[in-house]
């Protein structure tokens, strides 16, 4: 791998662990309990890394 794809994997990781646990912090203050907010959070955390990939992908 380059530079610059090792970079890319980075950032989308970071962005995605962020949305993630905003995504269950929000949950979590809305009234949902602790594991149904995590799983609320890994699919956030799931769907912004794929997306993510996938544009990362078509510009590429």
């Amino acid at each position: 791998m380059t530079n610059v794809q090792i970079l890319a994997l980075l950032l989308a990781l970071s962005a995605a662990a962020h949305i993630g646990c905003a995504a269950a912090f929000i949950a979590w203050r809305g009234g949902h309990s602790g594991p149904k907010a995590l799983l609320i959070g890994g699919g956030a955390s799931g769907a912004a890394c794929g997306l993510y990939f996938a544009a990362l992908s078509a510009y590429q």
